[in-house]
């Protein structure tokens, strides 16, 4: 399955979506997201698909917004149209209830780095590069990265990200909790992917909950959080898979879970 900005490919229980705008390194402009909102319809209703890969084409993966698109916007039509849809897409996507993971295979700046914010798992390429360098255009983040970085990193970290428009290493990323680890460019599928078969094989129905447990909970305070994991794992305890996670567990074999 393809559209012509994002690539679709769907292997087993793993769906890959490939950015494919290498002409601008995949820069996110307002059909972009609208051609991301329409690869997430078909990868969120198919039951068969338990992970889903980010990824870009060339030597991007999100080089951030399209600046001729930014420039050429006034404040309140950029509040209603492309703001209100990126801000939307990437909270669709944060929230997706499969997992995520960013394949990083190149620069992730801008919104590429706010995109990597909403999704579970990062892996990054040795040749990557990270970071949010609006500030340098007369800019801030602003699909979604000055409340998500905050929530993610200390704060005097995301403070000076932001501030001075500095681009990450991989290894600078992962060293302060960015990502989660950096590979070799050319291993950098085959990790990502690796990971994604391992996330496959556990209860997609499981995931789901859990997933929400934590989206939901980062919102509430404490004690709300709590109560909430309390709810949610007797939810979990009504499903056949939980029951057949134990008894393989005690039966010694390996457990078939079937997402119910």
């Amino acid at each position: 399955m393809t559209t012509d900005t994002i690539l679709i490919d769907v292997d087993g229980p793993i769906a890959t979506l490939t950015i494919n705008r290498p002409d601008t390194l995949n820069a996110i402009d307002l059909p972009a997201v609208r051609a991301l909102n329409d690869a997430l319809d078909k990868v969120a209703t198919d039951p068969e698909i338990r992970v889903v890969i980010f990824t870009g084409t060339g030597r991007s993966f999100v080089a951030g917004g399209d600046i001729a698109d930014l420039n050429s916007r006034q404040g309140l039509p950029h509040y209603e149209e492309f703001a209100e849809a990126i801000h939307n897409l990437f909270r669709r996507i944060e929230t997706l209830d499969k997992p995520t993971i960013g394949a990083v295979n190149g620069f992730a700046l801008g919104g590429g780095t706010e995109l990597l914010l909403a999704l579970d798992i990062r892996i990054l390429s040795d040749k990557s590069r990270l970071g949010l360098p609006e500030i340098t255009l007369g800019l801030f983040p602003g699909a979604g990265g000055t409340q998500r970085i905050i929530r993610q990193l200390p704060l005097c970290r995301a403070k000076e990200i932001m501030y001075t428009g500095d681009m990450l290493t991989p290894e600078e990323a992962v060293s302060i909790g960015l990502a989660n680890r950096v590979v070799p460019h050319d291993e950098l599928m085959a990790s990502a992917r690796e990971t994604a078969d391992k996330i496959a094989a556990k209860s997609p129905l499981v995931l789901k909950l859990l997933k929400r447990t934590v989206t939901d909970g980062a919102d509430m305070p404490l004690s709300a959080a709590l109560r909430h994991e309390q709810a949610m794992i007797g939810l979990v305890l009504d499903s056949e898979d939980s029951h057949e996670g134990c008894s393989a567990f005690l039966e010694k074999r390996a457990a078939t879970f079937k997402g119910s």
